[in-house]
């Protein structure tokens, strides 16, 4: 008779029921881990339905969620280089999902706003992530994710900057 998930050890991986006990408290192996799990529903809720890459997702979502935001501050965000984040809204802009700005003074700064087809793009792919989650996530009460999101956004917080 197999064992079921909730009755594995602690200490054993989630697939290959291996002892993990040296690496069971390091918390950028359990985040690897965790990122199986959740990259996965990303490619099914939004990546094939979509044609959105993570980053091209989260990049879309940050320009919805701060119209005017400079590209110098998203970069500076995502702690990615200027070219970087210049190849990712160049991407978004051809799809029409995103525009530049021109600022009113300053010639060389630009502003980032969502198109409409963009916006709606961006709140369509974070409700269909979010239940997908939801569903892969099942075995979480609403509190317990709650808390991990909570706990997770602290550890990001901890790069400073």
């Amino acid at each position: 008779m197999s064992k079921s998930r909730s009755s594995l050890p602690a200490d054993t991986t989630p697939a290959g029921r291996l002892s993990e006990a040296s690496l069971h408290l390091l918390l950028g192996y359990q985040l690897a881990q965790a990122s199986i799990v959740t990259n996965a529903v990303f490619a099914e809720q939004v990546g094939a339905p979509f044609e959105l890459r993570p980053v091209e997702y989260t990049v879309l979502a940050l320009i919805h969620e701060n119209p005017d935001v400079s590209a110098t501050r998203l970069a500076k965000a995502l702690a990615v280089t200027a070219p970087n984040i210049a190849a990712w809204i160049d991407r978004l802009e051809k799809r029409g999902l995103v525009q530049r700005i021109p600022h009113a003074t300053d010639r060389r700064a630009q502003h980032l706003r969502t198109t409409r087809e963009g916006a709606a793009l961006a709140r369509k792919a974070t409700e269909s992530v979010l239940a997908g989650e939801q569903d892969a996530l099942g075995s979480l009460s609403q509190g317990e994710r709650m808390i991990l999101v909570e706990l997770l956004h602290k550890v990001a917080t901890c790069r400073g900057g």
